[in-house]
């Protein structure tokens, strides 16, 4: 193998190695913005149950949706306190409390 040869090839694992490092750097920024994202979307939900959890009585104890003292707001809150992993459409949820789904 001459010198020319080595020159060449050391030339070729240059350029692929620089080609990989540039991939992984496109990549750990993609990753970065999307854990930025993703941690900003913890945060809001984070926020959201905190508010939530401050609207209910500590016991988490609201009135049975049934009684006349229980406003559609709390009987909403009671439902996402039964169902704390269940995903709502705005007319399931009408439906499950009775309200009118026709409406928008």
């Amino acid at each position: 193998m001459n010198v020319h040869e080595l020159l060449r090839l050391l030339q070729t694992e240059h350029d692929e190695t620089a080609a990989r490092a540039a991939t992984l750097r496109e990549q750990i920024e993609r990753l970065t913005t999307a854990l930025t994202e993703t941690e900003a979307r913890l945060a809001e939900l984070i926020a959201t149950r905190k508010v939530i959890d401050g609207l209910t009585p500590p016991d988490h104890a609201t009135a049975p949706a049934g009684t006349t003292t229980a406003t559609v707001y709390q009987r909403i809150v009671t439902t996402f306190n039964e169902h704390p992993r269940k995903v709502f459409r705005v007319h399931d949820l009408h439906e499950h409390l009775g309200l009118p789904t026709d409406e928008p």
